[in-house]
């Protein structure tokens, strides 16, 4: 074997280690002459020239013969049946004997699926050929909803669809019904980002989104016993939408250690080795504009063994268990949305979920620049990468990495670039909210980027030390590191120092954090660095999808579907708010939704609703400064109420339908415990035939977009009723305002520009504003506090045991009682109560409510998000759409 050392090693895949090494053990762990991190280079990732270069190199006969068969996809209902019937005979192997809804639903996909792809590939070379600059979206949650719906009316084929379904022997309704939900996001900042997706399609702006493939989804929720329990969500086991790009893979490292030595013009030169390699496998999803060829990517990464996905030397000496444990924990990374962190195992896995997702994400964006042999110097010319929220800020520090200990850059110059791409969206003002690692992990599980976060930092910090000689509290205020014990790296700070923009989505949001969290950067940098894009969303979704019969009714007043691109012109429909026709089918379509919605509510629930009674509904992620806890408190005084009156006096009583539906996070307790109080407060009040309709409470499992798309249409009133000054923006309101329900809200999030827009006759506000709750919270620890009049029977109804076991709620009753409450629930409870009862008597006057319903869609023109691309495009990216000729 001697005689073979000098020979140069063959280049072999890396096989990881099958633990993590302690931070202190040196030296390798896999075999010498590993590239890393590798990309198979295909056909797929061509620049401008070299798709010219191969082009010209196609013969004129081969040339041709391509062009001759080219895919057209189909134009009309004969083609439409005739590709569903192809695919349900040869891709499903079914035929007309045995063709049920899920295959009619999967062939119909695949019909539209090929459709898009073609326009897909020629978005894709057409962005490629302008070679212009491209937004990336980084987002860890992209909440896209059904695909197959949003399809069809993106394409502008739903009626073909339908015409070709029926003569197929098929309901398109029970078609759409059969598709899951894709689970790879949770709340507001999810459905933002998918929102966002398809605004930038619509609008042809060159963009890619890069978010992870959750095996599992967060969960799929149950409500069992009146309690949440956690079931994976199997959204993937037929799913049509995606690509799997098995030659598009990236090594990705975790672990190991640093060495450094000096080169030979005295440059230091930093390598990190050893440790474990996880394999990143691209997923790509198609992303349609409406009414335009443009079709942008997603691409999701997933998360497999570099060793492969089984050990056969491990099998065959009888270690079964472990010859797959390599590929197991590998893929866990990208399993679960927000893994648990209430253990420390948990903590490491949400970090590592977050550097994987980057790092590929980070390498592909680079892989591209590459190619179009441009200075690093125009990167940020090119590249333009957001960062939705704080989870994708280790891209600041892995891009440094990639420039200036790959490529070889100079530490500043670097840091120019990387400064020069990023832009920060916040989504946050409670401190306890922005994220925090301890630096022991960071040292554990990314080695390097601890040393370069410390070397940003320091940057950062003299710069700021020049500026502000001598005032050491505000070094300790702005450092990326905070000094606690543990230390920990704060990834908020991280992101403003590492962008050269930082957003809020909403007006009193932007403003708070000017004024609070980040008050000593504005110092630091100027205002200009913090700018407002207060939030939207797609028109195209959250009416047309959604409440299609509105739709159809806008447009017959505007003139068009133009309303769907340009969300203003919806203007023109308050000059038909006193016609009477159009007054009384705007209240026809509010009340279909609502009695779809009711028996949707018996079949899942098995109570019986009334459509005529007021849909008071609150559906969003449950969490106790949205404030579900003080919903469910007013129901309960509501209820308390009727039962105090005799009949006579319950019959002049507005009935009301209570709807909530949101998920907890596994490890949130208060929350959970806020979702069995609404459940047995539910068990009780639902089955007194005292009440009977008079008041009903419903808790629809298992939120999700598509349930979403059945509740808003038809809701009465929504709740926003978080503690001011607590909520970015929301964007629940906006859809609920945009399908005619009207909104009882605090002065929070973007309620207040959704006041200025719709008026304040058209909106139920209440309670303290922003700028008095500190005061207050202060008040509540070291002066007097009594908890109001109302809310005290309403706990002592708890307490007697009227909803069941008293102990299972008493947590939510201490924090308001004897913990300070931090939420103001008491304090604003008084205003809540006594704006419920101004709904009740608005509602009483249909014909009042009617009007304010059109007036508030009317007046919606701003909340849509194609006007937020803009804002972003203009004042942040600086790009431009690109010209696209309709084919």
């Amino acid at each position: 074997m001697a005689s073979n050392t000098t020979q140069r090693v063959p280049l072999r895949e890396r096989r990881p280690s099958v633990g993590a090494p302690l931070v202190d053990i040196q030296g390798g762990v896999a075999p010498a002459g590993v590239s890393r991190p590798k990309h198979k280079r295909t056909l797929t990732g061509f620049g401008p020239g070299e798709i010219k270069n191969v082009e010209a190199s196609i013969p004129e006969p081969q040339r041709k013969a391509w062009l001759a068969h080219q895919t057209s996809g189909f134009k009309d209902k004969d083609g439409f049946e005739t590709e569903v019937v192809r695919h349900v005979e040869t891709t499903l192997a079914r035929s007309m004997y045995n063709c049920d809804e899920q295959a009619a639903y999967s062939a119909c996909s695949l019909a539209f699926r090929d459709r898009l792809i073609l326009e897909w590939n020629r978005t894709q070379q057409r962005q490629t050929f302008a070679d212009s600059k491209r937004v990336y979206y980084l987002s860890l949650e992209f909440l896209m909803g059904r695909a197959l719906d949003n399809a069809m009316l993106n394409i502008g084929q739903k009626d073909v669809a339908k015409a070709g379904l029926a003569e197929l022997g098929f309901r398109i309704e029970d078609v759409i019904e059969q598709e899951h939900d894709a689970a790879l996001g949770n709340g507001g900042l999810g459905r933002l980002a998918a929102c966002f997706l398809d605004s930038l399609a619509s609008l042809n702006y060159s963009a890619w989104g890069y978010g992870l493939r959750y095996r599992y989804g967060i969960f799929k929720q149950e409500i069992i016993d009146g309690y949440q329990v956690e079931v994976p969500d199997y959204w993937l086991d037929f799913n049509p939408w995606e690509f799997p790009r098995h030659d598009v893979t990236v090594d990705i490292q975790f672990y190991g250690h640093v060495t450094k030595r000096t080169d030979d013009n005295g440059k230091t030169i930093a390598t990190w080795e050893g440790g474990e390699i996880v394999k990143a496998v691209a997923y790509d999803v198609p992303i349609p504009g409406y009414a335009t060829p443009s079709t942008n990517n997603l691409r999701l990464w997933s998360s497999k063994a570099a060793s492969g996905e089984f050990d056969f030397q491990k099998f065959n000496s009888g270690d079964y268990e472990n010859s797959v444990a390599d590929q197991q924990r590998a893929e866990t990374i990208s399993a679960v949305l927000y893994p648990n962190d209430n253990l420390d195992r948990g903590k490491e896995l949400r970090l590592k979920q977050q550097y994987f997702w980057v790092a590929a994400s980070l390498y592909d964006i680079v892989r591209r620049f590459k190619k179009s042999r441009r200075a690093w110097k125009e990167f940020p010319d090119q590249v333009a990468i957001q960062l939705n929220d704080t989870h994708p800020t280790l891209a600041v520090v892995e891009l440094q990495r990639i420039l200036v200990d790959l490529e070889g850059l100079d530490w500043e110059e670097a840091w120019n670039i990387v400064t020069n791409t990023f832009g920060y969206t916040n989504h946050t003002v409670l401190p306890e909210a922005l994220e925090k690692w301890s630096v022991p992990l960071f040292q554990h599980l990314l080695p390097r980027h601890l040393q370069l976060i410390y070397d940003i930092n320091l940057f950062f910090l003299q710069s700021v030390e020049r500026k502000f000689p001598k005032d050491r509290e505000m070094l300790a205020r702005v450092s990326i590191i905070e000094e606690s014990q543990p230390k920990m790296v704060r990834m908020a700070h991280l992101a403003i120092v590492g962008s050269h923009k930082v957003n809020g989505v909403a007006e009193l949001h932007s403003d708070l954090i000017k004024t609070t969290i980040f008050k000593d950067f504005v110092e630091v940098f100027g205002p200009d660095k913090f700018t407002n894009v207060t939030n939207g969303i797609t028109p195209r979704r959250w009416l047309h999808q959604a409440n299609p019969r509105l739709s159809e009714l806008i447009s017959s007043k505007t003139g068009s579907q133009n309303f769907l691109k340009d969300l203003t012109e919806l203007a023109k429909i308050e000059h038909y708010k006193d016609d009477k026709a159009f007054r009384k089918e705007w209240a026809e379509i509010k009340y279909a939704n609502k009695v779809r919605l009711a028996k949707h509510i018996k079949k899942t629930t098995g109570v019986d609703v009334n459509p005529s009674a007021l849909f008071d509904v609150q559906v969003k992620r449950i969490h106790e400064y949205k404030r579900q806890q003080m919903n469910i408190f007013g129901v309960i005084h509501r209820y308390l109420t009727l039962k105090s009156l005799s009949p006579e006096e319950r019959k002049k009583f507005q009935p009301r339908v209570s709807i909530f539906g949101g998920k907890a996070a596994p490890g949130y307790w208060m929350a959970k415990q806020i979702i069995h109080l609404i459940n047995a407060v539910g068990a009780v009040v639902n089955n007194d035939k005292d009440i009977g309709d008079l008041l009903k409470v419903i808790f629809l499992e298992d939120y999700n977009v598509s349930k979403a798309e059945m509740i808003i249409p038809a809701s009465d009133l929504s709740e926003h009723i978080s503690t001011a000054g607590t909520e970015a923006s929301g964007t629940s309101n906006m859809k609920f305002v945009l399908n005619g329900g009207l909104i009882i809200g605090t002065c929070d999030g973007a309620n207040i520009e959704i006041t200025r827009e719709i008026g304040e006759q058209n909106i139920f506000l209440f309670g303290n504003l922003a700028e008095d709750v500190e005061d207050i919270r202060h008040n509540h620890t070291y002066g007097s506090y009594t908890v109001d009049p109302d809310l005290v029977k309403v706990f002592e109804a708890i307490e007697k045991g009227t909803f069941g076991e008293p102990n299972d709620f008493m947590g939510m009753i201490s924090a308001v009682r004897d913990h300070g409450d931090f939420y103001l629930v008491s304090d604003d409870f008084h205003s809540y109560i006594e704006t419920q009862e101004l709904v009740d008597k608005a509602y009483r006057d249909q014909e009042g409510w009617v009007t304010k319903s059109i007036e508030s869609v009317a007046r919606m023109g701003f909340f849509s998000s194609d006007r937020c691309i803009n804002e972003y495009a203009e004042g942040i990216w600086n790009i431009e759409p690109l010209a696209v000729k309709d084919q």
